[in-house]
């Protein structure tokens, strides 16, 4: 094995989250799938063919560098959107490649409309609005300035869409803020159309806000972790599901496994330290094995002494200090452990499963982050 890790993507995985998420949004709201963060760790360039396989026609990015590697994968047949980061330098590339992108200040505005007169040709922006996130986006009242400057170079802008991003829809805890922010958006819409400026398309709704406040669906949904097969919250699938009342299984897959090899298998006899420093005391005689991967490959250090690991079909602890290249995993329940035995570190073996969710009951990581930890050179393969 050339690699120390591999992640295996499964087809069967994503058609059955991309049908839930279509089913879910229905005929009249728009599925962007958002691949920024190298899509969630999947990895762009193995994930985006994939889900063009499967229908996918509109993908939303973070910045420029990600935008400009989904045109390339797809030959430009796909729409792209930069939710994010777009240098006035890179404006010229964008316009002429019909990419579409957030804009949330003046400057940005008027630069994209320089560039859009010099090549003659239309810029595809979208309207963030500030409604309360107070991150990025067009602060209300600002917006006069704004609209009189969207009439007057029309010829130069294309007013693709008017957005905004909830701040924490996965959770109740939100609900008053969220409800705000909708009010606040909506209030805007009127201002704009009240003055003869209409978008194409009004979006607001992530995952979490689609699937629990389907009033936040407008014109078009920008889904990220619930087409990997992810909940954006315990909280959302539990509403989701509703436990004793309807669905009792988890409708989503999780399409991304991560998996490695026992690279090392030795005895520690009772009473010695295992690892690093002294976090770790053996109680008995224990047979552990060492897995090539480490926090460097985004198994987090804070997973020591906790996390889990699967072997020949049985839950393996993690024991002593994570490393930066290599863990110990104790396997002395196991039977006739080898060298080159299969480890899986998140995904199925057997009957047993190891999820994402789980690495952040060890520790203080979101989902959302140890996915995006994984390093961009892990191979990843597709399988059915």
């Amino acid at each position: 094995m050339r690699y120390s890790s591999y992640l295996e993507l499964s087809k069967s995985a994503l058609k059955n989250n991309f049908e839930y998420i279509r089913n879910m949004l229905g005929n009249t709201c728009q599925l962007s799938h958002v691949v920024k963060g190298n899509a969630y760790g999947h990895g762009i360039d193995t994930y985006v063919p994939m889900a063009c396989e499967f229908g996918a026609n509109h993908f939303s990015t973070f910045d420029a560098i990600e935008a400009e590697e989904v045109h390339d994968i797809t030959n430009g047949e796909v729409t792209v959107l930069i939710m994010g980061m777009i240098g006035n330098d890179e404006l010229d590339w964008a316009i002429e490649n019909d990419i579409e992108f957030f804009v949330f200040d003046l400057d940005r505005v008027n630069a994209a409309i320089v560039s859009a007169k010099k090549q003659g040709k239309k810029a595809r922006i979208h309207v963030e609005l500030e409604t309360g996130m107070n991150r990025t986006g067009f602060d209300l009242e600002n917006l006069p300035a704004l609209i009189r400057l969207l009439k007057k170079e029309s010829d130069s802008l294309e007013l693709k869409g008017i957005c905004t991003h909830y701040a924490g829809a996965e959770s109740y805890a939100n609900l008053y803020r969220v409800n705000e922010q909708y009010d606040r958006f909506n209030k805007a819409i009127t201002d704009f159309e009240q003055q003869g400026v209409k978008a194409q398309k009004l979006h607001t709704a992530c995952s979490a806000a689609a699937i629990r406040l389907p009033h936040t669906q407008m014109d078009m949904a920008r889904i990220g972790i619930l087409q990997y097969g992810f909940w954006p919250s315990t909280e959302t699938y539990i509403q989701t599901i509703k436990p004793g009342r309807n669905q009792l299984s988890d409708p989503l897959k999780r399409v991304l496994s991560w998996k490695s090899q026992v690279m090392n298998v030795k005895k520690v006899s009772q009473g010695e330290y295992i690892g690093y420093g002294n976090s770790y005391l053996a109680a008995h005689d224990m047979e552990v094995a060492t897995v090539p991967v480490g926090y460097s490959h985004g198994f987090s250090r804070s997973l020591s002494n906790q996390g889990r690991a699967l072997v020949r079909g049985v839950r393996v602890p993690v024991v002593g200090t994570v490393n930066m290249n290599m863990m110990l995993v104790d396997v002395s329940q196991v039977a006739n452990i080898e060298i080159g035995d299969e480890v899986v570190l998140i995904g199925k073996q057997d009957e047993l499963s190891i999820s994402v969710s789980s690495f952040s009951d060890f520790s203080d990581q979101l989902n959302y982050e140890l996915l995006t930890r994984l390093p961009h050179d892990i191979p990843r393969y597709i399988v059915k």
